[in-house]
């Protein structure tokens, strides 16, 4: 296995000779913690609403309708929509970014709760309508078709419920893994907000049609209460604080460093960063306001611990939208949303951590090692890189490991052929988690922290627990969609 730690050749770091900020100084932070009951109580929430809906389905008579076949087959249908409205609006609030939810799952997770809702809810949908349709046809001995029309044509709010379930369909259709990768991530983000449309659309079709949602007051005050909590939540939280953020801290592009082949460093300043709730290695949804394509948000992580006044990415032309970075001009304003992720000091349990990065993943974890609080030896840094000559910031890691005694170790070389594995082919020989403890032998009982490509991740993640660490103290970030 090819392992250095040494400083690889110079051009590897800063190429305008600006210090690192390793050496500069960072304003002490409080790490952002959540309780861990937080997990547990929007859980149960989520899990009362749909015990919520189901009780109302009943007390409106749904148990009653279960006499015949048709009418069985409309009351299910009617238990369906319900529980299908009930998880779109819980898919909205998982995904509202609500500060404690998000802190408590991290948007990695979030992310596969909410396409778990997702799909769910629409698969609870199509069953709703198809039911519906084939309870009252067969009540009505009238053909299913015709009957789909009737609803259609003749009930109100259903012309506006029939272009909330055409746009539903195509942002599920376009959510699924293979057809994401044809996609490029702006194309997908603008078509997934059409779901918000949808669900919008659906709304005066239950409430002008819906026996279940007008039964009583109790019904009625719940569905308007859930319509209004997802309401409020996208207006505040996805809306309002990004808005506000982005007009009272102000930030600009102070100047763009070129950090290596296709990497540059984005540094920002702006007004009372310090009230700014954000953590070494979180990442914003980031709009630079310098012509076309502003609209078009981008993840980045922070690859400098934040200070005062100063914020720093660090990005590698990947062809979405990045490469316009390298031209950007010092002055040009910035709009942010965030910040968001759970790769931060706050989630630490452990006095010991792991840094396990790759490539351009490194960019989160260079930020975290130099906000840690740490004694000599506390920190192992563990950076893989094809060669010298991809990686980045090494000067600053140096900097920042002589600082605080940490480790740094470079681990180069191809990817081992034929398996999945984070190590290079000249480690083939050694397993990947034998690896990992040649070079953190009590790595079980690290809080190991990873970043990198997803493949790459999934293998370093086996290795570490292979090597003994618990999975709740592995903390990870992933910018796959």
């Amino acid at each position: 296995m090819t392992v250095t730690a040494e400083r690889p050749p110079a051009g590897a770091g800063p190429s305008d000779g600006s210090p690192a900020p390793g050496a500069q100084a960072v304003r002490r932070r409080t790490p952002l913690r959540t309780p861990g009951w937080w997990r547990d109580a929007v859980g149960a929430l989520t899990w009362a609403s749909l015990l919520v809906v189901t009780a109302l389905w009943v007390a409106g008579g749904g148990l009653e309708d279960l006499t015949s076949a048709a009418a069985a087959t409309t009351s299910v249908g009617r238990l369906t929509g319900l529980l299908a409205s009930d998880l779109m609006l819980i898919q909205v609030l998982l995904m509202a970014r609500i500060p404690m939810v998000e802190r408590a799952y991290g948007q990695d997770e979030l992310a596969r709760r909410h396409r778990l809702v997702g799909f769910t809810s629409f698969n609870l949908m199509v069953a709703h309508v198809v039911l519906i349709t084939a309870g009252y046809a067969s009540t009505y001995d009238k053909n299913v078709l015709v009957e789909l029309w009737d609803f259609v044509v003749d009930y109100p709010g259903m012309l506006l419920a029939l272009a909330g379930t055409v746009l539903l369909v195509m942002v599920t259709v376009t959510s699924v893994r293979r057809a994401r990768r044809k996609l490029r991530y702006e194309s997908w983000h603008l078509l997934h907000l059409y779901a918000y449309v949808g669900v919008g659309l659906a709304l005066p079709h239950q409430l002008w049609t819906g026996a279940d949602f007008l039964a009583s007051p109790v019904a009625t005050g719940y569905w308007w209460s859930l319509w209004i909590a997802a309401l409020g939540a996208i207006l505040l939280w996805r809306v309002g604080v990004p808005v506000y953020r982005t007009l009272v801290h102000r930030l600009r592009v102070t100047h763009v460093v070129t950090e290596g082949p296709d990497v540059v460093s984005v540094w920002m300043k702006g007004r009372r960063l310090d009230r700014l709730p954000v953590a070494a290695g979180q990442f914003f949804t980031w709009r630079f306001l310098d012509g076309a394509g502003w609209t078009r948000g981008h993840p980045y992580s922070l690859s400098a611990a934040p200070t005062g006044d100063t914020l720093r990415i660090t990005v590698k032309n990947l062809g979405d939208g990045s490469a316009r970075l390298a031209a950007m001009r010092p002055g040009t304003r910035v709009a942010v949303e965030g910040p968001y992720g759970r790769l931060h000091a706050g989630t630490r349990t452990r006095r010991k951590v792991t840094l396990l990065a790759s490539g351009i993943g490194v960019t989160p974890l260079r930020a975290v090692l130099e906000e840690l609080e740490q004694a000599p030896g506390d920190v192992t840094l563990v950076y893989r890189a094809r060669d010298a000559h991809d990686l980045v910031l090494t000067a600053e890691l140096d900097a920042l490991a002589a600082a605080k005694g940490a480790r740094v170790f470079y681990v180069l070389g191809r990817r081992v052929p034929g398996r999945s594995s984070w190590l290079p082919e000249t480690a083939a020989h050694l397993s990947d988690a034998q690896a990992l403890l040649q070079l953190v032998p009590d790595v079980a009982g690290h809080d190991v922290y990873l970043c990198g490509a997803e493949s790459w991740m999934d293998a370093a993640k086996a290795a570490a627990l292979d090597a003994g660490v618990p999975e709740q103290q592995i903390h990870e970030e992933r910018f796959s969609w």
